[in-house]
């Protein structure tokens, strides 16, 4: 089917951009008895981290100098129980949190792709395979780092920062002026990268998907492109592709890069250097100096706030980098979904299968009519044929009669219900729909043939089965229904997979059948046999046929010949012969050939 546009595309491409406090509430709060327990767990690795700085001083200004052995011995069992505190909350926060993160990163993907299979077939007629792969599976890695230990250690780092600063105040408020110049520095410095980073990282969303999407249509057209020998020309247009990716990392890897040498010139530099420097002076003063334990516990418990700043910017960066995800999330998330459950509230139980179109105009572009004032009736258990040359609607009507698309104007109803009212689900249910190029999923010709009933029973399989004379060829296969048919069924002819299409369509037992180009890819052999079988499909049943080779619609209860978006002509086969109008035209034409 073509591309549908309609009034709401521009609604659904509307940027969104989540901030910290929206993801807070609807992916952190909802779970917070688990962040709580992290919290609480990071809280109680950091205190038991304090102890060996503690220790340190004690050991220096009193165990040594006093040679006390006894406290040796009891600083020794405190220090050793704290090293096991700090590791067993290490271990279980990165076990709970972690399990959790991959949890949700798991069920996020269901939500995703769960929404993108309720988008209208515009969507998928505008967005490449590939990219939804990437959308679906790779923009939301980065919620392990707000669920799991990333926006813990996070809070988890600002909490130890604050208590060192406060130990720092106490041991010596000067020293700790001094350090807090370069670390407000750097904090300012984090602030503007991770601004500046966070539209790059979007960015690589978006041109991630495109490769992907390429990539994926690449291998997909293998045989295309081997047959034209136009491999180094897909090298080439995925090279550019690549390229672009890297550039897109060269840029926020500058701003990365910025960070890192920032706190090792600001932090680890000129902080350190200063301490050395203000540190020995307090140490060599006669009247109240700095003793050897105290310098040691400073410089260690500024080691403690500095390396969570250090670590915050890292975690900031991918924090960053995680809404930047959901962003694009967010935005697939917001577009309206196919199903209108305010404005589609008419339930279809037992249909009887009247369709008609009252004078549908349709168009893919605003201004650019496709169909124009089409009117006819489908009437319940008949066969409409559509014939005409190409371009000229036959599958946009298809499409209308599918709900695959909408009028722009006019009406078409099912047993005189408004098909725009009527709830989908419960329309598709006695859909069937047979296209020229079937599709085929990779696995077994069973498998494919019970897609829209998992749940038939053997008996129903194989009446398909023979119905539609899949057992003419499945026989020759030694392992019959099980035979693996490759990706897309590449592994059969292509009248073998229209044959399995024609088997799922029979055994989905649908009131309405569509039928487009169902027969096109079969030779002459097999073509009788399946005309056989449809005919048993159709009774009873109402049937659109689009059809160019006209001698397999003779027996229609009504042909339509479709040119320029009109009904150019109707009525039975002998009716239009007799007429000697187009339709007679395109007969005569292809009884030449």
């Amino acid at each position: 089917m073509r591309e549908f546009q309609n009034n709401n595309t521009s609604k659904n491409k509307k940027k969104s951009k989540v901030t910290i406090l929206q993801a807070f509430k609807t992916i952190i709060w909802p779970r917070r008895n688990l962040v709580f327990i992290g919290l609480f767990l990071i809280v109680l690795g950091r205190v038991a981290g304090f102890i060996l700085p503690w220790k340190s001083k004690v050991l220096l200004d009193e165990v040594v100098p006093n040679k006390d052995f006894d406290q040796l011995y009891e600083l020794l069992v405190i220090v050793g129980i704290a090293i096991l505190v700090q590791a067993t909350t290490s271990f279980l926060l990165t076990r709970i949190l972690s399990v959790q993160a991959q949890f949700l990163i798991s069920e996020l993907r269901a939500q995703v792709q769960k929404k993108v299979l309720s988008l209208p077939i515009s969507f998928f007629d505008n967005t490449k395979s590939g990219a939804l792969v990437s959308r679906i599976m790779s923009d939301v890695e980065g919620v392990r780092n707000l669920i799991g230990t990333g926006l813990v250690q996070l809070v988890g780092g600002t909490f130890t920062a604050i208590i060192s600063l406060i130990i720092l105040i106490y041991i010596n408020p000067l020293m700790t002026l001094f350090v807090l110049v370069p670390v407000s520095l750097f904090g300012l410095i984090a602030l503007k990268a991770f601004k500046y980073i966070r539209p790059i990282f979007r960015k690589r969303g978006e041109i991630n998907a495109e490769v992907k999407g390429r990539l994926t249509e690449t291998l997909a057209g293998v045989r295309v492109i081997k047959g034209f020998g136009a491999e180094e020309q897909e090298s080439k247009v995925f090279e550019e592709g690549v390229d672009r990716l890297f550039q897109n990392v060269k840029k926020s890897l500058t701003a990365t890069a910025l960070m890192t040498s920032s706190s090792t010139f600001l932090l680890a530099g000129i902080a350190s250097t200063g301490i050395m420097g203000i540190g020995g002076y307090y140490m060599m003063q006669e009247v109240d100096p700095m003793t050897t334990g105290d310098f040691l516990f400073f410089t260690m418990v500024l080691a403690f706030m500095i390396a969570p700043i250090v670590q915050m910017s890292n975690i900031g960066s991918q924090l960053t980098e995680a809404l930047a995800g959901l962003d694009r999330t967010e935005e697939l998330m917001n577009m309206d979904p196919e199903e209108d459950p305010e404005n589609r509230t008419v339930q279809l139980e037992n249909i009887n299968g009247d369709i008609i179109f009252d004078n549908v105009s349709f168009s893919y572009e605003k201004g650019k009519e496709v169909l124009h004032n089409i009117s006819f009736r489908a009437p319940s258990g008949t066969v409409t044929a559509l014939v005409g040359s190409s371009g000229s609607g036959k599958s946009t009507i298809a499409g209308l009669s599918a709900t695959f698309l909408n009028p722009e104007s006019g009406l078409i109803t099912i047993d005189s219900h408004d098909i725009s009212k009527v709830n989908l689900s419960s329309y598709r249910r006695n859909l069937g729909v047979v296209l020229q190029d079937e599709f085929l999923f990779e696995g077994t010709i069973r498998e494919n043939i019970l897609f829209p009933r998992p749940d038939a029973s053997d008996k129903q399989l194989q009446q398909a089965v023979k119905a539609a004379y899949v057992n003419e060829f499945t026989d020759r296969f030694d392992d019959g229904l099980d035979t693996l048919i490759g990706e897309r069924g590449v592994k059969l002819s292509g009248g073998q997979r229209q044959r399995i299409a024609i088997a799922r369509a029979i055994l989905a037992d649908p009131k309405i059948i569509i039928l487009d180009e169902a027969t096109s890819n079969l030779d002459t052999e097999s073509e009788a046999l399946i005309q056989k079988s449809l005919g048993e499909l159709m009774k009873g049943r109402t049937t659109f046929v689009i059809a160019h080779r006209l001698s397999t619609i003779k027996k229609a209860d009504q042909i339509l010949v479709i040119e320029s978006g009109n009904i150019a002509e109707r009525g039975t086969h002998e009716e239009l012969i007799n007429a000697e109008g187009r339709y007679f035209d395109l007969y005569t034409y292809q009884a030449r050939i």
